[in-house]
């Protein structure tokens, strides 16, 4: 997860009417989430029992974020995983003076494969494209013809919701959706941002699309000690503004839950 952008979305603008970006708005309470009765209404999503899964992340957390919980079930069955890093996410402190880009690209390049090891995903692959963060919409056309390359053969394909009111994410969702097509593979697309920028039964959000898939206790404890290895993002680079922890523990409670959301 990076820094917020408000580019072109699918849905509607959700309502925050004082603020431009709603990602910059205060977000809604896990506690909000977790009492809504939309949850059960929810059909259970069946993940592939063999092949291989590419899951696309805009950058080096997301695909943790968003269905890290998932990626350690695929594990577990047997599934080669491929993940695609679409950025190095490294435009995530634009004000620090601590860490500069180039560095930061690699210490969260270092922080996701610490990430997927405790998943149990030692050996998968991880393709960095190295698109230019907080910039991906403007390449879209050519990440959707990489990720096509990619893609034959796979039995599932895991992407950024196209409707998660952050440009690198709609966009990396976007592209996703086209290779997917091309290649003919079923693909579904994880929320990430969304948690802190809608409220339960939103209108902007295609519940009538989403899937749940149940996190056993053992997974949620491997995906806890995955988020924790994204030592850049939950803790601050220094005591400057500039570099404040873009993942407080009010937003990590969105994605510590005993099950992960995904819409078709």
């Amino acid at each position: 997860m990076t820094g917020p952008r408000a580019d072109a979305t699918d849905t509607p603008t959700p309502s925050a009417d004082t603020y431009a970006d709603p990602i910059q708005a205060p977000g809604t309470d896990e506690a909000r989430w977790r009492a809504w009765d939309g949850w059960a209404r929810m059909p259970p999503f069946a993940l592939p029992e063999a092949g291989r899964a590419v899951v696309v992340a805009a950058h080096p957390d997301d695909e943790v974020l968003g269905v890290g919980g998932t990626l350690a079930l695929l594990a577990e069955t047997g599934l080669e995983v491929t993940v695609v890093s679409v950025s190095d996410g490294e435009a995530s402190h634009p004000g620090s003076t601590r860490v500069t880009p180039g560095r930061l690209a690699g210490i969260r390049a270092r922080e996701l494969r610490a990430a997927l090891d405790e998943l149990g995903l030692r050996d998968t692959e991880v393709v960095r494209l190295r698109l230019p963060d907080t910039e991906v919409a403007g390449q879209e056309d050519s990440l959707a013809a990489r990720l096509t390359d990619l893609l034959p053969g796979a039995a599932l394909c895991l992407a950024p919701w196209t409707g998660d009111v952050h440009g690198d994410h709609e966009a990396a969702g976007r592209a996703a959706r086209t290779a997917a097509r091309a290649a003919s593979v079923p693909c579904r697309f994880y929320p990430v941002w969304t948690w802190h920028w809608a409220e339960p039964g939103d209108p902007c959000v295609p519940w009538d699309r989403a899937a749940r898939i149940a996190l056993p206790p053992a997974v949620q404890a491997r995906k806890r000690a995955a988020v924790d290895r994204f030592v850049s993002q939950i803790h601050p680079l220094g005591p400057e503004e500039g570099d404040a922890a873009v993942l407080p523990p009010a937003e990590l409670a969105h994605h510590l839950r005993a099950f992960e959301v995904v819409f078709a």
